[in-house]
């Protein structure tokens, strides 16, 4: 039986001569979904009126959010753009970085949680539990691109990558682990587990933050642990993973601190 599961292309139409890509639309949706997210549990567990300035600041965050993510990119790829140095504007067919999305982003929370009196471990608890929503959207733009995959399987659920995608060593194959789905699907399984914790522990922010470092390090370290299309390596180590572990840290850190300073009030 033929596999059906392959991207059907990354553009998803031609508006005024200009292609429209899948990439960029499933990236909206998936920063909508996560900021529709955040209001809700904003507005349900904290402030029902300083709710609405989510949407006030939300276009500024989303920029800053996706210079950071492109300006990561870059990063780890730097010799590439140092020779390309044009195409760091090129951002409709992809390379973003979440690891990227997330420094800049809870930066620019952080400025404006300071200008609208908002409690900033509130916003960066409701805006990281709600980033593991957007992340599940996301991915799935990574599926339109043929990119994030594992190694040549034979799996049901395998997934075809075209000849233009696939690295060299791997050139002769066509099917391969479908990275993006696992994360994606992880990525889901850590919003649930978020939500729970969120509502129990809501009147004791930060402890939603340092579970999503946590967790979400936990998902980055596994799906890039076979993923064979990643960036930049360091004696071997995907610079993700080295990342993920400095997230899982300051994840700990975080608890530890929350804990400290409850024992402390009691």
């Amino acid at each position: 039986m033929q596999n059906n599961f392959q991207s059907p292309g990354d553009v998803a139409f031609v508006l005024f001569n200009m292609p429209v890509y899948w990439y960029g639309i499933i990236m909206a949706v998936g920063i909508f979904t996560g900021f529709l997210s955040a209001y809700l549990l904003y507005k349900k567990f904290y402030d029902r009126e300083k709710a609405n300035h989510i949407f006030d600041f939300a276009p500024a965050v989303i920029l800053t959010g996706i210079i950071g993510a492109r300006l990561y990119y870059c990063l780890v790829n730097l010799p590439y753009y140092i020779g390309h140095p044009a195409e760091v504007f090129y951002i409709r067919q992809g390379g973003l970085s979440i690891h990227g999305m997330i420094i800049a982003g809870l930066a620019a929370l952080y400025f404006y949680s300071k200008k609208y009196k908002m409690p900033f471990l509130k916003l960066f608890d409701v805006f990281l539990c709600s980033s593991a929503l957007a992340q599940s959207v996301g991915r799935w733009g990574n599926f339109f691109n043929s990119e994030a995959f594992g190694y040549p399987t034979d799996l049901p659920w395998k997934l075809y990558i075209p000849v233009t995608n696939r690295p060299l060593m791997f050139i002769n194959y066509e099917y391969f682990h479908p990275a993006f789905l696992y994360e994606s699907i992880l990525d889901f399984c850590v919003f649930i587990i978020l939500l729970i914790y969120f509502k129990r522990f809501s009147k004791t922010p930060g402890i939603t933050s340092g579970l999503y470092f946590i967790l979400y390090s936990i998902v980055r370290i596994f799906v890039e642990h076979f993923r064979i299309d990643g960036s930049l390596y360091i004696k071997g180590v995907p610079i993700a993973q080295i990342v993920s572990i400095f997230m899982f840290l300051c994840g700990l850190t975080l608890l530890y601190l929350i804990n400290k300073n409850r024992k402390i009030s009691n």
